[in-house]
């Protein structure tokens, strides 16, 4: 789309007189420049001091919402942004020497003082392009503007979308489909846009006299200090990060599978999944991933910490790095050594801050999800298959750092880890020991005196070779928050369902009743919550003694899937296989295709990877895979 854009505006723009008369695209041009001018002033720079209104009516997440936000832009260094919503509203005053965001649902303000510099600051003067990435569909509207005057702008916008004046009204204009209109008012200059699924209208009106510079914070405020290049930064990089997961380009929709080997790693693509192998010792694996996957890893970044930061605030009136800070302070010191190493050398692979990383690392994880063990008696074949649902914030963008990690660290049993860029923990894995875990999350947030979950869980991957060693190993560790998990072992075979907080732990044996769960189902375990859970229960009952590999897919689809469900993962532990199924920008996991990988194969020509046997055992067929 972009390059055809781009195309599209170059031949309009030098294309010959005679083929602009035979088109008439100059004439219309010449009507539509001079209502453009006013608005076109404001984004290349030629009008300093103004306001902006926007009122869009558009569908987020399947609601249809109406936004309102106006700009004030006063100087170079100040302006003052407000955007009216019923749940985030805020107001956004910036000058050379602070910044306020002031939260009125929450009757806080968050305040930076003191200078700011760099690239990533909130300063008006060429904002849009730090705000817009070539990864968001809309970089090149946003290019053209700031460099067009209204002539090329109206040349290009007639050219691309044949944009013709509606019979009897010069001031309103419709595309060659009919699908697009853009309409224009005198009192005040506005601008109207209509497509399928938005209505935007731009109003331009004259500034005062920007008396709100000197204007004091109401005192009903509860003023939050933060360190104003935090601030800003965050704000920058959170609405960047925000454009490309509302309006990915194709770079983000299409990423070019270009493998890429590094010493101590490999990136390989298995049908449109990254595959990441990494082996050696904590450094060496650290160093190797950063390299890999630095792309992945600053968008990974930007969804976890810069666009959760803006979230947090206009939600919970909270800062998250501050947040995130005292949770780190108290989980450190039961971080596992070799963990924090690994972590540390990717963020010095790629030259970014370690805090950053360690911060990002204890996001908080408020899952949402479902899991379930099957063996025996409720398989076609007795064989165990281990299902795995991870419902997680797939608006962030996630799906764009997602990867399947087969890592073999020196000393240490060698593992299978679906995760994403930059983190090195564990939320869905399996061992070449046969051991695989799913963890779904609870409540308790703020426990931060333990290990943290995915550290836990990639430690059972690591250290843990039985079913018995893992609840030991979970049992005998000081734990955070509230967590369930299936446990599975292909050797026995047979899995567990566990609940844990840092206060206590309890066991559910298959086929087990619990008060949560239900009446227990002879070999299965099956762990969810509400509709999902009853969903689950009745697809298991149904299918009972007839669940083979394809059956076990098809019991984690919609609606035991949430729309937002990240990844599905379904595990074959005594055939060391596993299916893969990730999000991507239009579709949540349960829609997508799964991708087989066999550990056993990946894991023979590894260096450390030598417990796998020479001959891994046959499994199920899938579709698609390594």
């Amino acid at each position: 789309m972009r390059k055809l854009f781009l195309l599209t505006g170059f031949v309009v723009l030098v294309s010959g007189a005679s083929v602009l008369a035979a088109s008439n695209v100059y004439e219309q041009s010449e009507k539509l420049a001079p209502q453009l001018k006013p608005f076109i002033e404001c984004f290349n720079g030629q009008a300093e001091r103004f306001i902006l209104r926007f009122q869009a009516d558009l569908s987020i997440e399947g609601e249809r919402q109406q936004i309102r936000f106006e700009l004030q832009r006063f100087d170079n260094q100040s302006m003052r942004c407000l955007l009216e919503h019923p749940r985030y509203g805020f107001e956004l005053r910036r000058t050379a020497q602070k910044t306020s965001v002031i939260l009125p649902t929450h009757k806080t303000a968050l305040l930076g003082t003191g200078p700011v510099e760099g690239k990533e600051t909130l300063a008006p003067k060429g904002a849009s392009s730090r705000l817009i990435s070539p990864d968001c569909e809309y970089f090149p509207f946003v290019a053209i503007l700031k460099q067009s005057t209204a002539e090329t702008a109206a040349l290009t916008l007639i050219g691309l979308a044949k944009l013709q004046p509606v019979e009897d009204s010069p001031s309103h204009w419709t595309s060659e489909s009919g699908k697009e209109t853009l309409r224009f008012f005198d009192d005040p200059k506005a601008m109207e846009v209509t497509t399928k699924d938005v209505k935007l209208r731009i109003e331009r009106r004259e500034l005062d006299d920007g008396t709100w510079r000197n204007e004091p914070l109401s005192e009903d405020l509860t003023l939050l200090p933060v360190d104003r290049h935090e601030l800003e930064s965050s704000a920058v990089r959170g609405i960047r990060r925000a454009f490309e997961v509302l309006a990915p380009a194709t770079s983000l929709r299409e990423p070019p599978r270009l493998p890429k080997t590094v010493p101590n790693g490999e990136l390989r693509w298995v049908a449109d999944q990254r595959l990441v192998l990494l082996s050696g010792t904590p450094e060496q694996i650290g160093t190797a991933h950063g390299l890999l996957l630095s792309e992945q890893l600053r968008r990974n970044l930007d969804s976890v910490l810069y666009l959760m930061s803006c979230v947090t605030a206009l939600q919970d009136g909270k800062w998250l790095w501050d947040e995130l800070r005292q949770a780190y302070q108290r989980l450190a010191p039961h971080i596992p050594e070799d963990h924090r190493i690994e972590a540390d050398a990717i963020a010095q692979a790629m030259g970014i801050d370690v805090e950053k990383l360690r911060l990002a690392s204890v996001f908080p994880e408020l899952f949402h999800c479902s899991g379930f063990g099957l063996f025996g008696q409720a398989t076609t074949d007795g064989k165990l298959y281990h299902g795995r649902i991870l419902d997680y914030m797939t608006m962030i963008g996630l799906q764009d750092a997602a990867c399947v990690f087969v890592v073999a660290p020196k000393g240490k049993i060698p593992f299978a880890n679906i995760g994403y860029a930059g983190y090195v923990g564990c939320v869905s894995g399996m061992n070449a020991e046969q051991i695989s875990l799913g963890e779904m999350g609870g409540g308790g947030e703020g426990k931060w005196d333990g290990v943290p979950m995915g550290h836990l869980m990639r430690k059972a991957m690591e250290d843990c070779s039985t079913l018995e060693e893992v609840k030991k190993l979970w049992s005998r560790s000081a734990r955070t928050c509230e967590y369930y998990y299936v446990f599975a072992d292909g050797k026995i075979p047979s899995a567990v369902g566990v609940g844990a907080t840092p206060e206590d732990i309890f066991f559910v044996a298959p086929g087990e009743s619990h008060p949560r769960l239900g009446e227990g189902i002879p070999d299965t375990v099956i762990l969810s919550a509400g509709d999902r859970l009853a969903t689950l229960r009745q697809r298991v009952q149904d299918g009972y003694g007839h669940i083979d590999a394809q059956a076990a897919m098809h019991l984690m689809d919609r609606p035991v899937a949430m729309s937002s469900s990240l990844h599905n993962v379904l595990f074959v532990p005594q055939d060391r296989v596993f299916f893969v199924a990730h999000a991507d920008h239009e579709n949540n996991a349960a829609e997508r295709p799964y991708v087989r990988y066999d550990l056993g194969k990946l894991l023979r020509n590894l260096p450390f990877g030598h417990r796998i046997p020479a001959q891994s055992p046959a499994s199920e067929p899938a579709a698609v895979g390594q």
